[in-house]
């Protein structure tokens, strides 16, 4: 007693399939003993050079076949391509604005040197009044024959000279 499914290594079913008013041809391997393979639907179309199978379709839209395949490939192709020009115009956005943000910063540190600048040269300004002033003080001082306060010599023969 031996069972024909054991005589038999692979079992295919060949199956007309009809979509979008379009009848395509499928292959499905329903068993395979000895060797791997796919639960999924292949097309296949009859050729001069014989039978030939067609790509398995790979998407969300599930298993296509004939020119819906074709179509939806299509679509897909145009939204990955249409991804991939957005991605390079934001890429060039990018470079624009940092190129912007360059321009920006260098503006503020160039105005940045020339305010330094000029109050460097106001605090040299006043450092040099202040001086003057001092230096003035002084001579004042000793033109009258004053004692200054912060000169101790002359304060100390001042006191020297009352005791």
């Amino acid at each position: 007693e031996v069972g024909i499914s054991s005589l038999i290594d692979t079992w295919i079913l060949l199956r007309d399939i009809e979509l979008s008013g379009e009848r395509n041809r499928g292959m499905y391997i329903l068993k395979s003993r000895g060797m791997d393979h796919s639960n999924q639907i292949r097309e296949f179309t009859f050729t001069n050079h014989g039978v030939e199978l067609s790509k398995v379709y790979i998407g969300a839209s599930g298993v296509l076949t004939g020119s819906a395949r074709i179509a939806q490939e299509a679509i897909e192709n145009a939204e990955v391509l249409t991804r991939k020009q957005d991605i390079e115009r934001k890429k060039r956005d990018i470079e624009r604005i940092r190129k912007a943000l360059d321009a920006q910063v260098a503006a503020l540190h160039s105005n940045f040197e020339l305010e330094e600048a000029e109050i460097i040269k106001m605090i040299q300004t006043e450092q040099n009044k202040i001086r003057r002033l001092e230096q003035d003080k002084i001579l004042m001082a000793e033109s009258r024959k004053t004692v200054i306060e912060n000169n101790p010599i002359k304060k100390s023969r001042k006191t020297s000279k009352g005791k």
